[in-house]
């Protein structure tokens, strides 16, 4: 089989990619995935994994453009593996957003939300460390289609100007500093990954190197030094800026420990979301989950809580630091959250006592069990409704199980992914549910990821 080939792109792969039919004589045409390709472009394109499947390709020219291509913003936009759709116009982004939210249920969904602002949006960024056999050192982004390669970013158009100036800086440091990329398989280097952080609504900054555990590639104080003072004159002398390291130390055999030493500037970063329940204010310390979109996290909250309406009894299931329970506190009379993780439930009760909210109890542990030591109470008062924002994977089937023992009248179901969110869905309607209401959100321009609000009553 020849290696290189024109075809036009049918359609997306579910993370994206174009997919184009290869032809192969008298054998059936074989599906290839092609990274920064659109539906309706022509292409020449080269076969780079041919045996294993999916099968995929790189791509070589553009023949004939979709009528959705536009020219990307980015420098990097035909290697990176970030943005995937930065070369599609931006409505035809949300057109095909909100056509895979109803493939995926179908039910009809709302009109997809928008973001106003399609770049600079990102308030978190992680760039990753890493080394050839040569020597040659990356500190960016993974190439698209060839995980884990890193390439060097230059810059990034989805978070502030000065994630750039800080990333170009701590490379710059780190050729002179002697240190060396860690390498997982045999333990040794130091640098991991620079996270990168700000709170959109205050403009505080952050900055976290993440290091290995490993005491023998410890990093010394002048190297430390150096670091600090790098991210210092990328982002300006007279600008308050917090500065880490978090050393993660992970031994075969036992669990894996973060440790968090504070370098420079507060100690913490303070954001805020702005809901049309009032404004809610929360610290960010470098292990606090927030979502990456601010502005468009406002938007999704305000959206599901539209939805939830008036509520007496609230329960936020697999709660985190409990935004969503307390921007749902200004319509409920008692919100009831439930995290496993420590760190979280500690996060979540200094973010409701910050912002005043009383009517907002968390509990740590696992769910199921705390649920059987609330039900066993004599004073137990059975939600009214309740709202779970899982991962990717979606509600396990112990998940969908505390629902079935609850049984509110409405379940809130936020979902980063549609499909798995459905195949949730049509597991409640065995419960008696329906589904009653789908808003899909863009928190993420130019990727393939979609927000969305699901609706059930009882």
């Amino acid at each position: 089989m020849d290696d290189r080939a024109e075809a036009p792109i049918k359609h997306f792969t579910a993370k994206g990619y174009g997919v184009a039919l290869m032809e192969r004589g008298n054998a059936p045409p074989v599906e290839v995935e092609i990274a920064h390709t659109l539906p309706g472009d022509q292409i020449l394109f080269e076969l780079t994994r041919k045996k294993r499947s999916p099968k995929k390709g790189r791509l070589l020219e553009i023949v004939t453009p979709s009528q959705d291509r536009v020219e990307p913003r980015c420098e990097h936009a035909r290697v990176c593996g970030g943005c995937c759709w930065q070369q599609m116009e931006y409505g035809a982004q949300l057109r095909q957003k909100e056509a895979r939210v109803k493939k995926s249920f179908h039910f009809p969904a709302q009109p997809i939300i928008p973001s106003d602002a399609p770049f600079g949006y990102r308030n978190k960024m992680e760039f990753t460390f890493s080394e050839n056999r040569g020597g040659q050192r990356f500190l960016g982004l993974m190439i698209a289609q060839a995980e884990p390669y890193v390439f060097n970013v230059n810059t990034c158009h989805l978070c502030s100007k000065w994630f750039s100036d800080v990333l170009n800086a701590v490379r710059t440091w780190w050729e002179g500093s002697g240190l060396k990329a860690y390498y997982p398989p045999a333990d040794t280097g130091s640098l991991r990954y620079l996270t990168l952080r700000e709170a959109k609504r205050t403009g505080q900054k952050m900055a976290v190197l993440n290091v290995s555990g490993n005491p023998e590639f410890a990093l010394n104080r002048a190297q430390l030094d150096g670091y600090v003072a790098a991210v210092r004159s990328a982002v300006g002398e007279a600008e308050p800026v917090s500065i880490f390291i978090r050393i993660h130390q992970a031994k075969k055999g036992k669990p894996t420990q973060f440790f968090e030493m504070h370098l420079f500037g507060p100690d913490h970063m303070v954001e805020e979301l702005h809901l049309r329940g009032g404004k809610l204010s929360f610290k960010i310390s470098p292990i606090s989950f927030f979502q990456p979109n601010t502005l468009q996290a406002e938007k999704l909250y305000d959206a599901a809580l539209a939805m939830l309406g008036q509520a007496d009894t609230v329960y936020d299931l697999y709660c985190g630091t409990g935004t969503l329970g307390m921007a749902a506190a200004s319509f409920a009379k008692k919100v009831i959250g439930i995290e496993l993780s420590p760190e979280a439930v500690i996060d979540a009760k200094e973010n409701a006592k910050r912002n005043g909210i009383l009517n907002v109890e968390i509990h740590q542990g696992d769910v199921g069990h705390v649920l059987a030591k609330l039900m066993a109470e004599p004073n137990f008062i059975r939600p009214d409704a309740i709202i779970v924002d899982p991962p990717r994977a979606g509600l396990d089937p112990l998940a969908i199980h505390h629902l079935k023992t609850l049984l509110p009248k409405q379940i809130v179901y936020i979902s980063c992914n549609p499909m798995t969110q459905a195949e949730n869905v049509e597991e409640l309607f065995k419960a008696g549910y329906r589904l009653k209401k789908l808003q899909p959100v863009d928190q993420f321009p130019h990727t393939y990821h979609i927000e969305n609000i699901a609706l059930l009553e009882r």
